[in-house]
């Protein structure tokens, strides 16, 4: 996956709060000006920023993301989630958590913050991939 596309009623401010606690950069730029379209990354994982039209439907930065079908929340790993969260300050608003996940993943504790729009993010300490995971029945 190269990117997800977010529409923001205020791009650059998502843009900062983005660069300030995960180290995204500009990649590119669409369209100059006040519609800009704004693609940043950090390692491997973009987001593309577009200039919202209209209202936003529903809630959205509440628990850990919205249970209507659509994306859920996005979630970056941290090496230290109360290292992270001290940093990140009053801009880490707490919709969920943090909670100890060890009875799924030895050592794994989650938050869920809202960013500046209401979108969802997901502050994961100690997530690790199952070896064997069961396959997929085609």
């Amino acid at each position: 996956m190269h990117h997800i596309g977010l529409n923001c009623e205020d791009p650059i401010a998502i843009e900062r709060w983005y660069a300030r606690h995960f180290g995204f950069e500009r990649l590119r730029v669409y369209l100059p000006g006040p519609d800009q379209v704004v693609v940043i990354g950090n390692g491997g994982v973009a987001l593309e920023l577009f200039p919202a039209k209209g209202e936003a439907p529903g809630a959205r930065g509440e628990n850990d993301g919205p249970p209507t079908p659509g994306p859920r929340h996005m979630a970056f790993l941290v090496d230290d989630l109360d290292q992270k969260l001290g940093e990140m300050g009053d801009e880490a608003r707490v919709t969920l958590g943090p909670i100890d996940m060890s009875a799924f993943i030895d050592d794994m504790r989650v938050v869920w913050i809202s960013d500046p729009e209401g979108n969802i993010v997901e502050l994961n300490q100690g997530y690790t991939d199952e070896k064997n995971p069961p396959p997929l029945d085609r």
